[in-house]
């Protein structure tokens, strides 16, 4: 018996066919997902309703540092990655606001040390790490976009 025969045998190994009725293609068969871009309007809208929040008198400064600095950076290198993600890591924190407010008016964490945000691409979360009992507790999911 031949090597390959042998082979296909002991691995079972079995062929496959291109249908006739799919044409052959190098591009991938599924579609990459886009990365998150706001609308064109949506940095001067985050500002007025951080202007308009009862926190303005910190996040306002704190909004116009972070976007100089990634408008900087864009600058540099030509990319608008990081005007992005200032965008969407304050929409986030504006967006989970009344859930943390709600949380630390509660009196479980009334320092709000250990209540957190983390995003991944849209999706983003409040969690609260209750370090004593070593859990962590999601305070509030939000989709932007």
């Amino acid at each position: 018996m031949p090597a390959s025969t042998a082979t296909r045998r002991a691995y079972r190994e079995v062929t496959t066919r291109r249908r006739e009725d799919q044409p052959m293609s190098a591009q991938p068969d599924h579609a990459p997902i886009p990365p998150y871009a706001p609308a064109p309007g949506a940095p001067a809208e985050l500002l007025a309703q951080l202007r308009a929040d009862r926190r303005a008198a910190q996040w306002v400064p704190a909004f116009e540092r972070e976007w100089a600095a990634a408008l900087e950076e864009s600058r540099r290198t030509f990319s608008l990655a990081g005007l992005y993600e200032v965008v969407r890591d304050w929409q986030g924190r504006l967006a989970h606001a009344p859930a943390v407010d709600a949380f630390v008016a509660s009196g479980s964490d009334p320092e709000g040390e250990d209540v957190r945000y983390a995003s991944v691409g849209q999706l983003s979360l409040t969690y609260w790490v209750n370090r004593p009992l070593r859990r962590l507790t999601v305070l509030n999911i939000v989709w932007l976009g």
